[in-house]
């Protein structure tokens, strides 16, 4: 604690156009999330994730104002995301959006309608996990988290590499079973289903949907394989040394990155250079640098 209460008292960092753009992030991540809860899953009694679905359920019950306890909730939390997901920079951007999100839930029913914008649970449901999931993404880029599973989610994916959409299932089912017995097993249903859907955005958000495709090509006539990519795909390529663990044989192995669209070109090149080469082809989430999204933007 002693550690933490130092860090944040230490001198303030300069102000950057790039911390501008995060913390613009975080307050257009924060504002969805709390329209979600607000015109989609309140209404409908779809739980949330996380202590934000705690605030939901305790809400029903008592009347609390869910961004309050939202808020409490989060303290302890936010204390195990500082000591692991770091340090000062985790921890303002993440204080930021706890309080963002935990004011706008509460502001925003004096303005939008008590029941929502539909009753219809399915629409809720869709509606409900892609825009929450889009404003968690939007905290992502912004470099803090919404607190709660959030937090959870980002430990499990640095610690393990478990993806955000399976953090978000492992961490939030308890919750998902409290729902059930506080609203409709049919609702707790519907929730997991708007959880899953919540996942998705909030990778496809955070990530980005610049999905590529990889190719290793074991060949031997390298040369040529090479020149069919240079030249008429103008894709780079880098050449790595293989060996068969059978036959011991050395052989060239050419790495490339290309689009979705290519596949079918670079098939075609490669089978007309060299009949006998193997391919395989897989899947990245991003690529960055020269022919690409550029490294720095």
């Amino acid at each position: 604690m002693q550690k933490f209460i130092q860090s944040l008292l230490a001198q303030p960092a300069r102000f950057t156009w790039e911390m501008a753009r995060d913390y613009a992030l975080i307050t257009a991540g924060a504002l969805l999330q709390a329209l979600s809860i607000r015109l989609f899953l309140v209404p409908a009694g779809l739980v949330n994730g996380g202590i934000s679905g705690i605030a939901q359920i305790i809400s029903h019950y008592t009347d609390f104002p869910i961004g309050l306890m939202i808020f409490i909730g989060n303290l302890p939390l936010f204390l195990l995301g500082w000591r692991y997901l770091g340090g000062r920079r985790f921890a303002l951007r993440t204080a930021y959006a706890v309080v963002a999100v935990s004011v706008l839930t509460d502001l925003l029913v004096l303005f939008l309608p008590e029941h929502g914008l539909t009753q219809d649970l399915v629409l809720n449901t869709l509606y409900g996990g892609v825009t929450s999931g889009i404003g968690y993404g939007l905290v992502y880029r912004g470099q803090g988290t919404s607190g709660g599973s959030d937090i959870l989610a980002r430990i499990l994916n640095n610690w393990r590499g478990i993806s955000i959409s399976q953090s978000y299932l492992l961490t939030d089912s308890l919750v998902m079973f409290a729902g059930g017995l506080v609203y409709s097993w049919e609702n707790a249903l519907y929730a997991i289903v708007m959880l899953y859907i919540n996942g998705i955005a909030a990778e496809v958000a955070a990530e980005g949907s610049n999905v590529v495709r990889t190719a290793m090509i074991i060949t031997k006539n390298t040369s040529a394989v090479t020149q069919q990519i240079l030249e008429n795909m103008e894709r780079g390529v880098t050449l790595l040394n293989g060996r068969g663990a059978y036959t011991g044989e050395e052989r060239d192995v050419l790495y490339t990155v290309i689009t979705r669209s290519e596949i079918n070109q670079l098939k075609a090149l490669v089978r007309e250079a060299d009949p006998h080469a193997f391919i395989v082809i897989g899947q990245a989430h991003e690529a960055l640098g020269e022919g690409f999204k550029p490294l720095h933007h």
